[in-house]
């Protein structure tokens, strides 16, 4: 999400949740194939990892892209032949028409 969309959450916030129990900021943007990745993940109030970012036209890093890295570090497990955006469904909302059905 955006820093400046409505509804967006703060660094600030993420923080804060993050005493509780890991939290993580991802975002994508991507169209035709093309785009960028960011990632940062918080634990204990401090950033754990990240930032990462996959600029558009770089190669993907033999450790995964920095969604699937900051979904890992949350426990998430890929099974065989996905990734952990797959694992946990973000597939599905691909596309924004998707996340209003």
């Amino acid at each position: 999400m955006l820093p400046d969309a409505p509804g967006a959450v703060s660094e600030a916030e993420l923080v804060g949740w993050s005493v509780a129990g890991p939290v993580a900021r991802v975002e994508a943007e991507y169209f035709g194939g093309l785009g960028e990745q960011w990632a940062t993940v918080w634990e204990g109030g401090e950033v754990v990892l990240g930032p990462l970012h996959l600029p558009e036209g770089e190669e993907l890093p033999a450790e995964g892209s920095p969604i699937s890295r900051a979904l890992r570090r949350l426990g998430v497990v890929a099974g065989a032949g996905e990734d952990e955006f797959s694992a946990v469904g973000l597939g599905q909302h691909r596309a924004t028409e998707d996340w209003l059905s």
